[in-house]
């Protein structure tokens, strides 16, 4: 292990989690990790099942005296979110994210840290290698690319597993049970285009680049309650102002990069008369300052600045242009509605989470949450109706189902039990507004008994991720007595 982690508790996870750490695990470059878990199996006999996508099933015996107690699935998924800061060099396809400790958590430098799901995957190689801890038959499941879209766990074979029983590992506050989770749908406009709706620049005219930078981003499921801003939405707010104001024309835009991540940054190219440079500069501070206002105390570090570019690049034309920046500007975005009679738990929302310009295409994507799959579906409606408006061409794909746990469920007793026995005090069970393959997982096995535990973390999906230090032993130690207390098999 690492010397930044080596003193932490219990040291046995922490050296999976610093070991994971060192390998490039983004979605779908999972190759590596895949060798690692296989390679781990191996050198302790440990019988592993991989199937055609690549999830991985390992198996291990019960300890003395539980052969006879129910089999538990114990699963997290192998990828992580990979973000960084602008100012950070970092290739998530081959570096090793660099892990440091911050007032009692472990975070990383300047990127995503991969806590979500990799203390949960430390945790159950941590398990498998364990001599001594009491649990029954485990079958750890450890799924591929769950960050774009559930791949893993929707097309896994369905003959891999045997229990009935399952712990996910993925959640993010210590004192909760999570029993139920938000479906999710994804979005995609395509304002398509050929080179007659490209026109070059006339003399007079100057390319700006503008550039919005320094917004907290975040998950967009578990913080799109959090009010945070939306670069892509403060972002087309000013290219408005600006082909509005200004007839400033515009050449390229593109946003955010991850489908369930608050977009962080922008970056558009505009083309202005030359003599209003300077004003449009002046322009893009003066919109600083206003979001600045707009989100005080929430997003104190935006950046919005407009800089000359010397090189000559396509407008787009002027009906694509207004097509396309209507439309974004009139996206709706974040929370649409709590849970009717549950307080601060989000029913439905949605995030605009990328824009990206491509030769011929300049395409919109947005990620739809909901408890109800009625109110998901009617978001999707909205959303097509209004791109349809704007003659965009409309995909929708990714869709998964949400999950909702009965109270009478044994392994909910169990755990509610193990807690309140080793901490004092009672549990509280909810609901996480994000998509948990849980979901998926129910609808495929409906017999089996689920809860997600996890440790506390904050700001996943983002550069500020980061794990309480504190959170994941006792999360350990909770997990650890939920195995010890598995009933016989009837």
């Amino acid at each position: 292990m690492g010397n930044v982690l080596k003193m932490l508790q219990p040291s046995s996870l922490w050296k999976y989690f610093d070991e994971i750490s060192s390998i490039p695990h983004t979605s779908h470059n999972l190759s590596a990790i895949t060798e690692y878990i296989i390679s781990f199996a191996n050198s302790r006999n440990l019988e592993y099942k991989k199937d055609t996508i690549g999830n991985i099933v390992v198996r291990k015996k019960a300890a003395q005296g539980m052969e006879n107690r129910k089999c538990v699935i114990l699963q997290a998924h192998m990828d992580m979110v990979g973000q960084k800061n602008e100012n950070v060099s970092h290739d998530f396809k081959k570096d090793s994210i660099k892990l440091k400790i911050e007032n009692g958590y472990v975070t990383a430098d300047g990127t995503t840290l991969g806590a979500d799901n990799g203390i949960g995957l430390a945790a159950i190689l941590a398990l498998l290698d364990s001599p001594d801890i009491p649990h029954p038959d485990i079958e750890a499941l450890f799924t591929v690319d769950e960050e774009t879209g559930m791949y893993g766990v929707t097309y896994m074979d369905r003959t891999m597993l045997n229990g009935k029983i399952m712990i996910n590992t993925d959640s993010e506050e210590v004192d909760k049970i999570f029993v139920g989770c938000a479906g999710g749908i994804d979005f995609k406009a395509h304002f398509a285009y050929d080179s007659g709706e490209v026109v070059a620049p006339a003399s007079d005219m100057q390319i700006l680049k503008i550039e919005l930078k320094g917004l907290n981003g975040g998950h967009s499921g578990v913080d799109i309650h959090l009010g945070r801003a939306n670069a892509n939405l403060l972002m087309f707010r000013f290219l408005k102002f600006m082909t509005e104001g200004y007839d400033a024309r515009l050449c390229s835009v593109c946003g955010g990069d991850a489908r369930n991540a608050i977009p962080r940054e922008a970056i558009a190219y505009i083309a202005v008369n030359r003599m209003d440079t300077e004003a449009v500069v002046a322009e893009a501070e003066q919109y600083q300052t206003l979001y600045r206002n707009e989100y005080s105390g929430i997003e104190d570090g935006i950046c919005l600045n407009a800089t000359v570019v010397e090189n000559s690049m396509p407008m787009l034309s002027f009906s694509l242009q207004k097509r396309l920046v209507n439309a974004v500007v009139a996206t709706p975005d974040g929370v649409e509605r709590m849970m009717p009679g549950m307080t601060g738990i989000v029913e439905t929302s949605s995030c605009l989470s990328i824009v990206e310009s491509k030769e011929g295409d300049i395409s919109v994507q947005i990620l739809v949450r909901s408890v109800s799959a009625s109110r998901k579906y009617n978001r999707i409606s909205v959303l097509g109706s209004l791109y349809s408006l704007a003659d965009a061409e409309v995909e929708i794909f990714g869709d998964y189902p949400g999950w909702m746990l009965s109270q009478s469920s044994p392994l909910l007793k169990i755990a509610k039990e193990c807690y309140s026995k080793r901490f004092g005090n009672e549990p509280e069970t909810k609901i996480m507004h994000a998509g948990l393959e849980c979901g998926i997982f129910s609808s495929v096995y409906p017999g089996v008994d689920i809860i997600s535990i996890g440790p506390d973390l904050s700001f996943p999906h983002s550069p500020d991720e980061r794990v309480d230090i504190a959170s994941v032993e006792k999360f350990w130690a909770f997990l650890c007595d939920i195995l010890a207390g598995i009933p016989d098999k009837a």
